[in-house]
């Protein structure tokens, strides 16, 4: 699955791009006025060989969730059993990522593709119970904005310790790769228009910031950062971890399943499938933040031309997560200094790029308008 993706993943069409940028220069507006907008709805046209291109509606965010043997190190104050009990809020409809989802309209799929600890039985029920509701109303329930979904796809229980040893086989990284790549398939076939990338690991941005620093060669100092917002010892000890890691694996970026497996995670390497599977299908997939930006580095690392497909939705406080975007030659949409995850970022930033994309199908010509050109 994953070499068959990744070969149907081909560069943007630069006609579609062409008449992109001469409808821009027709349309009621002084050249160039939208800025970045424009250049992306651009991009966007390229990605869908057609200007313009499809509204990006509707929108589906899939979460991923893993837990990390890393944890063990004492990288961060939260207890591991947080993961499994987000998730129940997740499917509660409790979290930040809920509220901005149904602010959207966006539908909310939760992945558990590597949580160590049970997942709270009641929320699950809930779930159960809204999805065959909608069964009965004659509904998918795939993309239903009203009520999350669950998939269980749990490769393991976490990872290893990724300090000690290398966090994963090669087998489960590719295990974690084909999960990503499924939930992309099974999304766009229910007729995701977008996708959105969401996360949700206690420990998970010490992964995120080995992934940064074997793809771009950056010391992990710079690459680290605080996380939830741990203390300066703790933050020294997670710098060594990293620092530790990278020592002990010697990651070869040329080979992005191994890098994903010596110090990645579950979250991360399904990330990366759900990237390349947006890629091959050319749906632009919405990027969040460091985990999402250090999954796209490894996307990358698989398929250049899959660049084509990613929108960065914001800039991450984590110092990694610019360090990523920056190889990625990707510029973020907002800059909140947001640092949450679950796909909260991604989710502000969908109406921008809504937005970029609705002028090229909704502002008039200057010889449709009658509007006298300079």
């Amino acid at each position: 699955m994953l070499e068959t993706t990744i070969a149907a993943i081909g560069p943007l069409d630069e006609p579609a791009m062409a008449a992109a940028r001469e409808l821009h220069g027709r349309l009621t507006k002084p050249a160039g006025s939208l800025g970045a907008l424009e250049e992306l709805s651009v991009r966007l046209a390229g990605l869908a060989g057609n200007c313009p291109p499809p509204l990006p509606e509707p929108a589906a965010v899939a979460i991923f969730a893993g837990d990390h043997g890393v944890h063990a190190q004492g990288v961060t104050p939260w207890p591991q059993e947080v993961t499994a009990q987000m998730i129940g809020n997740f499917l509660a409809g409790g979290a930040v990522v809920n509220a901005f989802a149904r602010q959207a309209g966006a539908a909310v799929t939760v992945v558990d593709v590597g949580v160590a600890t049970p997942i709270p039985a009641a929320a699950d029920d809930a779930v159960a119970a809204d999805a065959a509701a909608d069964r009965d109303a004659g509904g998918s329930g795939t993309l239903d904005s009203r009520a999350p979904r669950l998939v269980s796809a749990n490769v393991r229980a976490g990872t290893r310790d990724l300090a000690v040893t290398a966090a994963l086989t090669r087998d489960e990284a590719r295990a974690a790769v084909e999960t990503g790549i499924r939930v992309a398939n099974d999304l766009v076939a229910a007729g995701a228009g977008i996708l959105l990338t969401g996360d949700m690991g206690i420990g998970n941005t010490t992964p995120a910031a080995a992934l940064i620093a074997a793809f771009t060669d950056a010391d992990p100092a710079a690459a680290t950062g605080r996380g939830t917002g741990v203390d300066d010892p703790t933050y020294r000890r997670k710098v060594e971890v990293v620092r530790t890691a990278l020592d002990r694996h010697r990651p070869d970026p040329a080979d992005p399943l191994g890098v994903l497996a010596a110090v990645g995670g579950l979250e991360h390497a399904a990330l990366t499938g759900l990237i390349l599977g947006a890629a091959a299908h050319r749906v632009p997939v919405l990027l969040d933040g460091v985990i999402a930006v250090s999954a796209a580095l490894a996307a990358a690392a698989f398929a250049p031309d899959a660049v084509g497909a990613m929108v960065a939705g914001h800039r991450s406080a984590e110092p990694g997560a610019t360090l990523a975007l920056r190889r990625l030659g990707l510029v973020p949409l907002i800059d909140l200094g947001l640092r949450l995850g679950e796909g909260t970022g991604a989710l502000l930033a969908l109406p921008v790029v809504t937005g970029a994309v609705r002028v090229l199908h909704e502002v008039a010509t200057f010889d449709s308008a009658g509007v006298a050109e300079k």
